[in-house]
């Protein structure tokens, strides 16, 4: 198809990351070339093992490599259990004694050979922290001038005042790994940061993903299944009828970019202190003094979305693929 869009999906599963995955499993226009995984909701072993689990049971046809297990710099925060549950997917045991093995070689040198045989083609969409990216991006910089567009579930600008949900400035994929976001959001490759901004306005309610679950087939039903102490922690947290699809946001963009307006600027992540993690933007309308922003590649960060729209699309997705 002419506008197929090849995609190399960088994911660290994650109940979320579930999401977005069986939602572009049902689009027609995208081919994923990759699943890469990461650390982030759960230790490298978990990750992998579950992008493998959830590619196979669903017949979603793409390699899956290993990726980084640590940050660049930084120590390995905890995984949050509390959240994704031991096993990343609910502590359901989704899994059961499921085992598979990664695709032979490195995420980060498949990566530079993908894009290297699509050049100008192929969208990178990272779900996690960015240590895969920034990887390959130190072992070939070059890829930089090759890549279509990186789009990344990342950070918190301020907009609608959000602000953080690991701290009150840091979004969880850019506090894994704040240097390696930094890294990423600075090279000459365009870059869309879909963030805590819009993505905390795209609840699934309760209601919708029983619904889901009723007429989205099985992936509907394992979706709700894995997703109910998920929401229990956003109930508790954030008094939220659901929960919030930060992935399915991002992974939205690829397929609906007409749902999301955006703002131009560089983009700096700060790397140390108590605000470490912290995403700031400045804006290419707004003219300031000499700053550590200047000289840096002008990205797109999403400021507001038809978060309506946005979970109609994604529930008729899996509902369609399900007939």
């Amino acid at each position: 198809m002419n506008d197929e869009r090849l995609v190399i999906l960088d994911t660290d599963p994650g109940i979320d990351d579930a999401m977005a995955l069986l939602f572009l499993g049902g689009q027609p226009n995208i081919r994923l070339l990759a699943i890469t995984s990461i650390f982030g909701n759960a230790e490298i072993d978990v990750t992998t093992r579950n992008a493998l689990y959830l590619s196979q049971r669903f017949g979603i046809d793409a390699p899956v490599y290993r990726g980084a297990a640590m940050p660049l710099s930084i120590a390995r925060h905890p995984s949050p259990r509390h959240v994704h549950g031991d096993d990343g997917l609910g502590g359901i045991d989704a899994v059961g004694d499921f085992t598979g093995e990664a695709a032979p070689g490195e995420a980060s040198e498949r990566m530079i050979e993908l894009i290297r045989a699509n050049p100008g083609k192929v969208t990178i969409l990272a779900l996690a922290p960015l240590t895969n990216l920034a990887l390959a991006l130190v072992r070939e910089p070059e890829i930089a001038h090759q890549v279509k567009e990186v789009v990344i579930m990342g950070g918190a600008f301020g907009w609608a005042g959000k602000r953080g949900n690991v701290s009150p400035v840091a979004e969880a994929n850019i506090f894994n790994d704040p240097h390696a976001a930094d890294f990423v959001f600075n090279a000459v490759w365009p870059v869309t940061a879909i963030g805590l901004d819009v993505t905390s306005q795209c609840v699934l309610t309760s209601k919708q993903a029983a619904e889901l679950a009723d007429r989205g087939g099985e992936a509907g039903k394992f979706l709700w299944e894995i997703s109910r102490g998920y929401e229990d922690v956003y109930r508790r947290s954030q008094g939220v009828d659901g929960c919030c699809l930060h992935d399915v946001a991002a992974a939205a963009w690829l397929t609906h970019p007409t749902l999301f307006r955006t703002q131009t600027g560089p983009i700096r992540v700060l790397t140390e202190g108590i605000a470490i993690g912290q995403t700031i933007q400045k804006p290419d309308d707004q003219v300031f003094g000499a700053s550590a922003w200047d000289g840096l590649p002008s990205q797109s960060v999403c400021v507001a979305v038809d978060h309506a729209r946005l979970i109609h699309t994604y529930t008729q997705a899996l509902i369609t693929a399900a007939k």
